[in-house]
């Protein structure tokens, strides 16, 4: 389901990776020599995607309340076919949003509204990522999972323990049946048509993300084209358990 519609990236600027250093920070060339410390806003292990001396991209913020006034956007994989993929974890959320307003997951149904970040639970102290409402009061609670390890053409997550992922997952699975829930896996990648959970980093993981799907989970593996220019959705991955 390829379509037209693209979520644009501010400009960016070219630039090698040096270091990466603290979780928070990087050390990049840019194109003009200079060696510029960015914020990585990506705080997991970035397997298989962090490679120093590859080829990254990083947008540029003027603003006087930053620290840095650089971001780490993308980093090139593939020696072979090349292959931007999405560094900024800030980023999946807001390009979800856009994709719910345009309507583009044809397996959610009809919704009239969205809500981000809403309290919900026995105890209202988590926050979901997205809320969808329709006129007759079905609920659609998501959560949003940014997705960049690969092997091959099979996208993976998560990369490592993820104490806070199968919180999510429990806390899902317990709304089933009164609501239906949602996982949209986004993968921050063009390359991967196929997605499992990845049980080689989180075996807990993978065992509440089964459960959860026998109890009716709903599990959307969202595929994207990540370029400099933007953000393309490409339909759904298969999804292999």
């Amino acid at each position: 389901m390829t379509t037209d519609w693209t979520y644009p990236y501010p400009t960016l600027y070219p630039g090698i990776l040096r270091k990466r250093y603290k979780r928070f920070l990087a050390d990049i060339e840019l194109a003009s020599g200079e060696v510029i410390t960015a914020h990585c806003p990506n705080t997991g292990p970035m397997t298989g995607i962090c490679h120093i001396g590859g080829k990254v991209m990083v947008s540029h913020h003027s603003s006087p309340k930053r620290k840095l006034a650089y971001t780490w956007e993308l980093a090139e994989v593939n020696d072979t076919v090349p292959t931007w993929v999405g560094v900024n974890t800030a980023l999946p959320n807001r390009v979800i949003q856009s994709v719910l307003e345009a309507h583009l997951l044809p397996a959610l149904g009809s919704y009239q509204t969205i809500r981000s970040e809403v309290r919900y639970g026995n105890d209202q102290k988590s926050r979901v990522d997205f809320l969808l409402t329709s006129d007759q009061d079905q609920r659609i609670y998501m959560e949003v999972k940014n997705t960049t390890w690969a092997q091959g053409d099979l996208a993976l997550f998560p990369d490592t323990v993820t104490d806070r992922g199968q919180k999510h997952l429990r806390e899902l699975t317990e709304l089933l049946p009164r609501a239906r829930a949602v996982m949209l896996y986004f993968i921050n990648r063009n390359d991967c048509s196929r997605f499992s959970p990845g049980d080689q980093a989180d075996p807990e993981y993978g065992r509440l993300l089964r459960y959860a799907i026998a109890q009716g989970l709903e599990v959307l593996p969202c595929r994207f084209d990540i370029s400099p220019k933007g953000i393309r959705y490409l339909g759904l991955a298969d999804l292999q358990l």
